[in-house]
């Protein structure tokens, strides 16, 4: 069995690398790597490792490194070992998972034992594993709570980028009357809304600044978040150009 860490921080691949080899007997090669770019190469050139890769790194992220890998070999197992529980995050992982993938989401603060035993299950045994905070957080992303939908989302990213409700229907393939249906369900869901004391007063806010500043408190949306957005957008202008 290989295994390809990717990791940016020297201290935490030195602790993955022993909690991969107190782990996991059966490994023979552990493979490092310090960022997402370096990480594709390697997996390219290592077929059958599974993967351990961090969320945020300098030169290219965990998120785009696994989607690009994942694209590349479906069947790669990855367990995503990161700081952050943010909804973005989540979001950024649960869209790029192939159908039938095994891999997991564990927390930085987990126990060691935790981790050995998200590895195992992942890599051994072809279960998926989720911290109980991180899960509740996909639940809350997928819709199954009181959270905002995958639709909503997709206004919350196109007004963050600046789109009109005109460009948002024609890019969404939706009505302008679906589109603005789906951004007051997304200001309820945010608690957005005018305020004024004044009768005179035609409002406080502009509610679409208002709605990507409280997504950005909530950690609903991040600079990683929007930076895949904008180049999702770009690609979209080039072909419709």
């Amino acid at each position: 069995m290989k295994v390809l860490i990717v990791e940016d921080d020297p201290l935490h691949r030195s602790y993955l690398h022993e909690a991969v080899n107190a782990a996991l007997p059966e490994c023979d090669t552990i493979v490092e790597a310090e960022n997402g770019t370096e990480a594709e190469r390697l997996a390219r050139d290592h077929k059958s490792a599974h993967i351990v890769m961090d969320l945020q790194m300098q030169t290219r992220n965990g998120i785009e490194a696994a989607r690009t890998i994942w694209k590349e070999r479906p069947d790669t197992r990855i367990l995503f070992w990161s700081n952050y529980s943010d909804e973005a995050y989540v979001r950024g992982v649960a869209r790029i998972v192939p159908d039938g993938a095994a891999f997991g989401y564990v927390l930085k603060s987990a126990s060691e034992e935790r981790l050995k035993l998200a590895l195992r299950s992942i890599f051994i045994e072809a279960q998926c594993v989720i911290d109980r905070e991180v899960r509740g957080m996909q639940q809350k992303s997928l819709g199954q709570t009181k959270g905002v939908s995958d639709s909503e989302y997709e206004i919350l990213i196109d007004i963050a980028l600046g789109l009109t409700d005109r460009a948002i229907a024609r890019r969404r393939n939706l009505s302008l009357r679906s589109v603005q249906n789906r951004l007051q369900q997304l200001y309820e869901k945010l608690d957005v809304y005018q305020s004024s004391s004044d009768e005179q007063d035609e409002g406080r806010f502009n509610l679409r600044a208002r709605a990507v500043a409280v997504a950005l408190l909530r950690k609903l949306l991040n600079y990683n978040a929007l930076e895949r957005a904008e180049t999702e957008l770009a690609e979209w202008l080039d072909i419709r150009n």
